[in-house]
């Protein structure tokens, strides 16, 4: 796991903890928001990490 896949499954993490203990009464939050885009961008870093190939021999 890359060090930006990481910090944004932390950001996930964090902002959905800060939606369910400050806004229990609510559907839909802004912490609610960032944490779906966080885990969005999230499985987009683990895709990306994926697929690029690091080339240790520089030509």
């Amino acid at each position: 796991m890359s060090k930006s896949a990481a910090g944004l499954l932390i950001l996930a993490l964090l902002s959905g903890a800060v939606h369910f203990s400050l806004f229990e009464d609510t559907d839909l939050s802004l912490p609610l928001v960032g944490c779906g885009i966080f885990a969005v961008l999230f499985v987009l870093a683990l895709a990306a990490g994926r697929k690029i190939k690091f080339d240790p021999v520089l030509r």
